[in-house]
């Protein structure tokens, strides 16, 4: 598309100069073209014309003429507003007593009464009412089953222009481009990207796919991590604000963990039981009270004897309970015991 349509000058008449030659290409003139121009001359296909250069040229491309013209009659106008059944009309930029009758003509057209035909004055504001109702198609999964009356539907409406759609959050990525995907380079071990995961996020799904079989990683219901093959993974989530930031974060852990392939030890990730814990707690507190008391001992049922400038304390670890003369030592014992212990128990977590 280029103008002017007069072919007189401009981006229009440096194409035509170019493409009259070739009988592979053609010009198409849409609506009124003045006479004593070249699209007039063109449309009569003369063997040859003359170019802005003066020189002449061969027309071989085709002609081809299309009206369209901006003024309608009202045999156009009427089949025009058949077709669409608009709710509204407004007539403008017309004689009123011609727009007056062309009103009539169109209110015997429109008997039905719900079309409404205005023909207001210069500067006179309208009013429109539209329905406000909306209509949704089910598309994919959502759509093989036909639901009861009284079912409820749930899945992620989606917009696309003027038209909504409701699917279900796996056909996402099929009927709409919102779900997007990585090839990341990856040869090494798919559990050291699981090993990884774990250090950083706390929910992290493991399954299989039920096609390929290949291990599959959910992170938070929002990014998967896929072995497509063996040089490489593929990373997918659904577009938003959050799965964007997480899927970046999950896509530099695995290039990170490429670069460090040589240096990365996977730990086992069998739980400790309840005995091993509470051992590791225990060289811990003796540890810790090591360093901020000096003397510090092991005494009857496994309670600690904790000496300072000739001051002893028993401490029973099973309840926080310290015993002794001395006050102060005991009450420095007390907290330091309830602050080491806050620090070593895990961080509960909500609704846990």
């Amino acid at each position: 598309m280029a103008s002017p349509g007069s072919l007189q000058s401009g981006l229009s008449r440096q194409l035509f100069d170019k493409w009259c030659s070739d009988k592979k290409n053609a010009c198409i003139l849409p609506g009124y073209v003045v006479h004593g121009t070249l699209a007039k001359v063109i449309m009569s296909e003369p063997k040859e014309v003359t170019l802005a250069s003066r020189l002449t040229a061969p027309l071989n491309m085709q002609v081809h003429y299309i009206s369209f013209s901006a003024h309608a009659d009202y045999s156009q106008t009427s089949t025009f507003l058949k077709e669409h059944m608009p709710p509204n009309i407004i007539l403008v930029h017309g004689e009123a007593n011609e727009m007056g009758r062309l009103k009539q003509k169109l209110l015997s057209l429109f008997s039905d009464g719900n079309t409404k035909i205005l023909t207001p004055k210069n500067c006179q504001s309208m009013a429109m009412h539209f329905n406000s109702q909306k209509m949704a198609k089910t598309i994919g999964k959502l759509a093989e089953k036909m639901p009861e009356p009284s079912d409820s539907v749930s899945g992620l409406l989606v917009r696309k222009g003027f038209t909504y759609q409701i699917m279900a959050p796996e056909d996402l990525h099929v009927f709409s481009q919102l779900s997007t995907g990585n090839a990341v380079p990856y040869s090494g071990a798919f559990s050291i990207i699981k090993h990884r995961l774990k250090q950083i996020y706390k929910s992290i799904e493991s399954s299989n796919n039920e096609e390929s079989g290949v291990p599959v990683l959910m992170v938070h219901n929002l990014v998967t991590v896929k072995q497509a093959s063996e040089s490489h993974v593929s990373v997918h989530w659904a577009a938003n604000s959050i799965s964007d930031m997480v899927s970046d974060s999950v896509v530099a852990l695995i290039l990170n963990a490429s670069r460090e392939l040589p240096k990365v030890v996977v730990e086992p990730e069998n739980e400790p039981s309840e005995e091993e814990e509470a051992k590791r707690a225990d060289k811990i507190i003796h540890a810790l009270f090591l360093s901020l008391f000096g003397d510090v001992k092991y005494g009857d049922e496994g309670k600690l004897v904790i000496t300072v400038d000739g001051n002893s304390v028993c401490l029973d670890k099973s309840n926080g309970e310290v015993e002794g003369e001395n006050e102060s030592l005991r009450e420095r014992v007390r907290t330091a015991f309830r602050r080491i212990t806050s620090a070593i128990r895990p961080i509960p977590l909500p609704g846990s």
